[in-house]
């Protein structure tokens, strides 16, 4: 297995405070990997320099075999809009839009129609046990459902890579292993790559490898399979 996203010995700081400290991974296609570490590690720092939202100080970042962290702001975004999906904490969903339209966004924004974007959508909703919550707004709908519908938001557009900040942490632990089951069970089915940040050991146990995130470096915890 090949690596498909790849950081390269990264830093980056904030004014005088260093985040990351040439910190290193790859992540293979179709590979659930996990970074894992306590909060201002810089686990969060990284997952944004690998998604092409933050540019390293020093370093190189890769997707695909071409380097993204020298690409110009328009090139990023497109990358983040053509190849990338999204899993926040809170979910982040549109309050004023309904459920089925905050799934179709992705599709909206690569310049789909709506009605057939609206179409793509709605399969995702019997897929993730969402059926009848189409019509639906944010404050209508539970925690565990409305990280679904982000999730479903994530993926509906098959990204070649998923990244998922701490996509459990805003729920309990039923719903949060619920979440994770869908969320792996799905990218699988889709061939997408996830790249998981999260502090909790019970959410990184679903992913295929680790790495450990401390003092804006990143260790390997489980054996690699991937040649660079």
């Amino acid at each position: 297995m090949t690596a498909l996203i790849e950081a390269r010995d990264v830093a980056l700081s904030f004014g005088e405070t260093p985040a990351l400290r040439g910190a290193s991974l790859a992540v293979g296609a179709g590979e659930v990997f996990a970074v894992m570490g306590p909060s201002g590690s810089g686990k969060s720092t990284l997952l944004h320099c690998l998604a092409g939202i933050l540019i390293p100080d020093t370093g190189e970042v890769y997707f695909d075999g071409r380097r993204i962290d020298t690409l110009n702001e328009a090139d990023r975004s497109a990358l983040r809009r053509d190849a990338f999906g999204f899993v926040f904490q809170f979910g982040q969903l549109v309050p004023e839009l309904t459920a089925e339209e905050n799934v179709a966004l992705p599709l909206l924004f690569s310049g789909k129609r709506r009605a057939a974007a609206l179409a793509e959508a709605r399969p995702w909703f019997a897929r993730l046990g969402l059926d009848g919550l189409e019509r639906r707004r944010s404050g209508e709908l539970s925690g565990g459902q409305a990280q679904r519908v982000a999730l479903a938001r994530g993926l509906v557009a098959r990204p070649r890579v998923l990244f998922a900040d701490e996509p459990t942490g805003a729920l309990d632990s039923l719903t949060g292993e619920q979440v994770m089951d869908l969320m792996v069970d799905a990218a699988h089915e889709e061939g997408t790559s996830i790249v998981l940040v999260t502090h909790e050991p019970r959410v990184a146990a679903h992913a295929d490898r680790e790495a450990i995130v401390r003092d804006g470096r990143a260790t390997l915890l489980t054996a690699e399979r991937i040649a660079s």
